[in-house]
């Protein structure tokens, strides 16, 4: 089996590559501070978007194909094949979503819908022991790894989602890259026995977006940030676009129809709503893990938790859902436990626009291990 070690190799010898390939121009834009553990130095690492946003980094756009082909190198060392086909189609729909939308320009941009605007970024100097990381990230993709000592620490935030979630192909057959995703936490929830679905439900309405969005740390008590904040800037130069764009994000919220009271109710908490995994019998335990597994498996073997997760670990792992169980209609759910937040909803567009993100609410971006290697090689002695 592949150590993190060697995944992180193999990561240190694409990013050199992948760097020593462009001029300095490129570089100047792909090219970030070393990560650290002074939140002020590391920020910019720690921002993170999930919009057709600027995501910061060098866009496809701005490179040779032969550089995209070094960047998209780098970014398959971060993925497992399932996890690179899926980033690889959410990219392609880009294309798809264009024609839905009528190729019109949007975002004050040329092409509002545009798989060249998929940013990459290199934090620090790759191999070593110092710590270094890469990002990449465009509409639906965010993937966030730091490297320490040798090895790969930390893949959270990890974002993937697809718009349109489900779109035809020939053959009457359905393009749905996260259709499991989505069909086994419904399986999960339908399953359940009226006493315990009361307590997996936490509302009969879905909110319009992940409860946590692109928070860099998440707290108790955080709610839905509407869609409009969820970008770099904080308005457009244009201000036809800006109105836009609130329009739409006022109409995602209007379609979700949630009170003071039901953002209350779905918002995030350091102790876990929802079903235990210990209150699961056999079967329904065995599609928890295979709907964690779903998650876990966007990665190399090497780094998935998943072998983590034995029957003490599932018991701590809760379930929550809100929203309609019925296919096609809006919903979200929430997977948390120790050192794991996974939010997943399909509410926009009619319910055909799906997001979804695994988490580590108490070390994403690797910050425990960097708070550590600051401890150790910067005060003299490691922190207790």
């Amino acid at each position: 089996m592949t150590l993190p070690s060697q995944t992180a190799l193999e990561m240190a010898e694409a990013a050199a590559a992948w760097l020593g390939s462009l001029n300095d121009e490129q570089r100047a834009t792909a090219h970030g501070v070393v990560p650290a553990h002074d939140g002020n130095a590391d920020a910019e690492r720690r921002r993170w978007f999930y919009t057709p946003t600027d995501h910061g980094g060098l866009t496809m756009h701005q490179q040779a194909p032969a550089q995209q082909r070094a960047a998209m190198k780098l970014v398959a060392t971060g993925l497992s094949l399932a996890g690179y086909v899926t980033v690889a189609t959410t990219m392609g729909l880009e294309n798809v979503l264009d024609r839905m939308e009528g190729f019109v320009a949007r975002f004050d941009r040329e092409r509002g819908r545009d798989p060249g605007l998929y940013y990459l970024r290199v934090f620090g100097v790759p191999g070593g022991d110092e710590p270094w990381g890469w990002r990449f990230g465009g509409h639906h993709v965010s993937l966030n790894n730091l490297i320490v000592g040798g090895v790969l620490v930390s893949t959270t935030p990890c974002f993937m989602g697809a718009d349109p979630a489900s779109s035809p192909l020939l053959g009457e057959v359905l393009n749905r890259p996260l259709g499991r995703v989505e069909d086994m936490a419904r399986e999960l929830v339908r399953s359940l026995p009226p006493e315990l679905s009361h307590r997996a439900v936490l509302l009969d309405k879905g909110p319009s977006d992940i409860v946590t969005a692109n928070r860099t740390t998440v707290h108790d008590g955080d709610q839905v940030i509407p869609l409009v904040g969820i970008w770099r800037d904080k308005e457009f130069p244009d201000k036809e676009e800006q109105a836009k764009l609130q329009a739409v994000s006022d109409i995602f919220d209007a379609n979700a129809g949630l009170t003071p009271e039901d953002h209350r109710r779905v918002a995030y908490s350091t102790v876990p709503k929802g079903l235990p995994g210990h209150a699961l019998d056999a079967p329904k335990r065995k599609l928890l893990l295979a709907l964690l597994k779903s998650y876990f498996d966007r990665v190399p073997a090497s780094v998935s938790p998943v072998s983590a997760y034995d029957d003490a670990a599932l018991d701590a792992v809760h379930f929550a859902w809100s929203g309609s169980t019925e296919p096609g209609q809006p919903h979200y759910y929430r997977l948390q436990g120790p050192r794991l937040l996974i939010e997943w909803d399909n509410t926009q567009r009619d319910a055909n626009h799906a997001h979804s993100v695994w988490r580590d609410p108490e070390a994403d971006f690797g910050l425990d291990v960097l708070a550590r290697h600051h401890a150790t090689h910067h005060n003299g002695e490691p922190s207790r």
